[in-house]
């Protein structure tokens, strides 16, 4: 009887999952982004790139970072091409000097910010046992403490104003450890529980917190990944896994999505429903998919002979054969379509 039970209850909650979401939005106000100051971390290319455009198109002023100048400006004149006035400021998110001084220049220039949304971050792929701890100081640094910075930065002023939104792009990776992302996913499962306790902290003081866990998107950063161990063998697969549509959702897709919870106030955002569903399955059935990962993880390349010491390198230098192909061809027109391409 006990088995039957749990599969009805399994079934039931995974319901509950699907619906719930859709039930809450509909009680909710919309609020109007027209002349809101939304920052956007990591905004020079990506995904956050493609926020940056659908907030611009929703009437709101945006604001991205990003370290690298050159890619800046040519995000900021993609933008400007399709009437979307932007202004584009470099800064390195795990400087926190640094980032303190870019909302403050932000803040004289344009106002207050209304949303910041903390986009920036970096992937390592490869085994465990290639990693050594700089790289998860490396994965910390911009993915959690890069969030952490942007977000202290601009409390002050959204308490003393008692309004504002901050936005935190997690991952799947937040929910549901995946094999060979180890710094990665440390990084975002700290960025989640962050998100979430903040969320729950602030909003008695009028600010709200969006935790955002998406499931895999195309939006042909692959090539910028770093990987390490089995090089080639580890490129490839990621690169197409990046990018196949069955597997992947549209970066434009899910910009859409994040940007109508923004509107609606809401507070948790999965995109799309697979992604809800494999997150229940692992609050459900926690050991089973470690299990489960754990008999993927037998097909992943393990190096015979690691070395930690290693730099990763980008995958845009390994990728060869079916990574190279009609199967890649979306996340590289995504690449182009997002300024991904390497330069």
């Amino acid at each position: 009887m006990a088995r039957p039970r749990l599969v009805t209850f399994a079934l039931a909650a995974a319901g509950l999952a699907v619906l719930a979401p859709r039930l809450r939005r509909r009680r909710r106000p919309r609020t109007t982004l027209r002349g809101a100051v939304a920052l956007v971390t990591g905004g020079s290319r990506g995904f956050g790139l493609a926020l940056a455009r659908e907030l611009g198109r929703r009437g709101a002023r945006p604001v991205i970072c990003a370290r690298d100048e050159e890619e800046l400006e040519r995000a900021r004149a993609t933008l400007a091409a399709e009437g979307i006035e932007v202004v584009a400021l470099p800064c390195d998110v795990s400087d926190e000097e640094g980032v303190q001084g870019l909302v403050a220049d932000v803040t004289e220039a344009l106002g207050a910010v209304d949303i910041l949304v903390n986009n920036a971050g970096i992937i390592q792929v490869g085994p465990a046992e290639s990693m050594r701890l700089e790289d998860y100081r490396h994965s910390m640094d911009v993915l959690f403490w890069g969030a952490a910075h942007a977000t202290e930065a601009v409390l002050p002023q959204m308490r003393a104003r008692r309004r504002g939104t901050i936005v935190n792009i997690t991952s799947i990776g937040g929910a549901v450890a995946v094999p060979h992302l180890a710094p990665y996913v440390a990084a975002k499962f700290a960025l989640r529980g962050y998100s979430e306790a903040l969320g729950a902290e602030l909003h008695k003081q009028g600010i709200r917190v969006v935790t955002v866990v998406p499931w895999l998107m195309r939006t042909g950063s692959f090539g910028h990944a770093l990987v390490k161990g089995e090089r080639h063998v580890e490129a490839n697969l990621f690169a197409l896994f990046s990018t196949i549509p069955v597997l992947t959702t549209s970066a434009e897709r899910a910009a859409r999505r994040v940007v109508r919870a923004i509107e609606r106030g809401e507070r948790f955002v999965e995109n799309p429903l697979v992604g809800r569903l494999v997150r229940l399955a692992h609050d459900l059935f926690p050991g089973a998919t470690i299990a489960a990962l754990g008999v993927v993880n037998r097909f992943l390349p393990a190096p015979a002979d690691p070395h930690p010491e290693e730099l990763p390198l980008p995958v845009e230098l390994f990728r060869r054969g079916l990574a190279r192909s009609v199967l890649t061809a979306l996340g590289d027109r995504a690449a182009r379509r997002w300024n991904e391409e390497p330069t």
